[in-house]
């Protein structure tokens, strides 16, 4: 799927997020969210001392959809890292979903379409691409 200009700000405003807010080790990963409703959520990761309590970006963004509109559906969601202070290369870049993410973007709207770096660029996948052979209450036997 080619990005539309709808895509393209949503990445936009990933990468404005995680650069206002990027704290070294703490907050790294920007996520934008669009809602088959058309509103738009931004958000960060939560980093943690305990690495099992950290939540990534894309789950606090969901975590807002859910909280101020109930079940909205995913329209497309993209995340964006930012470089640590000793990398060489300084540009926010848009990354995949973890495989945690990946479960829950598809639990919540098995047709989202996922933002995530490709060949020639950023390209946009459904998250049934992303999660093939997904575990679901439907298949189980």
């Amino acid at each position: 799927m080619s990005l539309t200009e709808t895509d393209q700000a949503l990445i936009d405003a990933a990468i404005e997020t995680i650069s206002k807010r990027y704290r070294n080790d703490w907050q790294e990963v920007g996520a934008a969210l669009l809602t088959r409703t058309g509103q738009r959520y931004v958000a960060v990761n939560l980093d943690a001392y305990l690495g099992r309590m950290a939540v990534c970006a894309e789950a606090v963004a969901l975590g807002q959809v859910i909280t101020q509109l109930g079940e909205a559906g995913i329209d497309t969601i993209v995340a964006v890292r930012h470089p640590k202070p000793h990398d060489t290369d300084r540009e926010v870049r848009v990354v995949s979903p973890c495989g945690a993410c990946r479960e829950l973007i598809w639990d919540y709207d098995r047709n989202a379409r996922v933002l995530v770096p490709g060949p020639d660029g950023v390209e946009a996948v459904g998250i049934s691409e992303l999660l093939p052979n997904k575990y679901s209450r439907e298949r189980v036997l």
